[in-house]
């Protein structure tokens, strides 16, 4: 078909007004979408309240769950550059705050460093399915638990509600094995942090509130992390990269 045998192309939805000569009138809001300008607002609105509900957490997170995030930090390198390990799980998006964790252990997060071992549960596909399909979905987590964790090891655990039965059971698992148990979830009370050895609840009613202030705790975990193996293998950073301290 050449060019000039080709349909002119059907206008867009906002489109509507362009006349002949050019000239715009005002554009109507694509279909679905409520009236031109009270979309907009609207949608401001709700911008604006999910902003507010992250600010109010992450308030709350600065003022009394700093030391917390700052201990476990510490812990961890304390026990990782000794052969522990981290086994961190969720579901759905906690399971990608579980695997960011890891990946910044196991690679770097700032600066620098060896490497160190930590898993993500959900990770492993080929053993998710075989479980899941063989023990049930409530089995996902407590059996890994039961084949990695060693005493020395932790276990930390990502869930919104602090209510699923997966994590509930893994968290059993943790604890009969000798594992610190750690929980990062959504308002107090709730099972899983009554269930963990420590939590950080963050007392918010908004889902994606909670991961985003999961996601920053993660951030200064690893931040303590790093500062705190600095200091632990004699590191002095020179322009943002760690190199080994040698005594002259």
């Amino acid at each position: 078909m050449s060019t000039r045998d080709r349909p002119p192309p059907r206008p867009l939805p906002w489109d509507a007004g362009v006349s002949d000569t050019g000239s715009r009138a005002r554009r109507p809001s694509p279909s679905g979408y409520g009236p031109a300008g009270t979309d907009t607002a609207d949608r401001l609105r709700a911008a604006h309240a999910h902003c507010q509900s992250l600010q109010d957490a992450l308030v709350a997170l600065r003022d009394h769950g700093l030391e917390q995030v700052a201990e476990w930090g510490r812990h961890l390198a304390a026990i990782l550059p000794v052969g522990g390990r981290l086994l961190a799980a969720g579901n759905g998006g906690s399971a990608a705050q579980a695997q960011h964790l890891t990946a910044e252990l196991v690679g770097r997060y700032q600066r620098e460093r060896s490497a160190y071992s930590a898993i993500a549960l959900h990770a492993d596909t080929s053993a998710v399915t075989a479980i899941g399909n063989d023990y049930g979905f409530e089995e996902l987590y407590a059996r890994q638990v039961a084949a990695h964790g060693r005493p020395g090891d932790v276990l930390m655990l990502m869930s919104t509600s602090g209510r699923s039965p997966n994590l509930l059971a893994a968290a059993d698992t943790g604890r009969a094995a000798g594992l610190p148990v750690w929980a990062m979830t959504g308002p107090r009370p709730n099972p899983l942090a009554f269930r963990a050895d420590d939590a950080l609840c963050i007392g918010s009613d908004s889902t994606a509130t909670v991961q985003e202030a999961h996601l920053v705790a993660l951030h200064l975990l690893c931040e303590t992390f790093d500062h705190e193996i600095g200091v632990v293998d004699g590191a002095v950073p020179v322009d943002g990269v760690v190199t080994p301290y040698s005594p002259s």
